[in-house]
């Protein structure tokens, strides 16, 4: 079996305990959770490794203009669908340059229904977090944030979001462990 991924939770939670009360996800629930896209849903930056725009074949397979065959991390719907039975709203912000590409994949993966928020275009995550904090009026202390680059962890957490860095992909055992990093919060 593989190991579970680490996580690295940020915002406070150096110095905490490790140990996890069981069911702390069931506890207090982020009121908004907040995916980065590259590299954090799909294993590629869609304005460098890949070539838009997209097009779902007939056998619900997903392309780009050159053939190549393009996939999401494997646990990602499962993730999206449990925050959405959850009643937990969703947000994207990805610092992208090809900000019509992302929307399309979001689109094309059948993803952009969960998304109740979507800050997508080049620029600062702190700028990202501003916007979907006025949008939502949810509290930046009420906010996951999960990412695989240690930058935007470090700059949105002195927001005071919990913010979770992801290394291999989101999955539902990260997504366990950014609710119960939350509620420990």
């Amino acid at each position: 079996a593989a190991e579970p991924e680490a996580a690295e939770p940020s915002g406070g939670q150096e110095g905490k305990a490790a140990a996890v009360r069981p069911g702390a996800e069931m506890g207090e629930r982020p009121g908004l959770v907040v995916f980065d896209l590259d590299y954090t849903l799909w294993p590629f930056w869609v304005d460098t490794h890949v070539d838009p725009p997209f097009q779902k074949s007939s056998d619900g397979s997903i392309r780009d203009r050159n053939g190549q065959l393009v996939k999401l991390y494997p646990e990602v719907p499962a993730v999206l669908e449990r925050l959405h039975q959850e009643g937990i709203p969703i947000a994207a912000a990805s610092r992208t340059g090809e900000v019509r590409g992302a929307n399309q994949l979001l689109d094309l993966f059948g993803l952009d229904h969960f998304f109740r928020y979507k800050e997508i275009y080049p620029g600062s995550k702190v700028t990202h977090f501003q916007r979907l904090c006025q949008q939502s009026r949810i509290p930046l202390s009420q906010m996951l944030f999960f990412d695989d680059e240690a930058r935007n962890i470090h700059d949105v957490s002195k927001l005071g979001v919990t913010c979770i860095r992801v290394s291999n992909g989101m999955n539902l055992s990260l997504l366990k462990q950014g609710l119960e990093a939350f509620a420990r919060s």
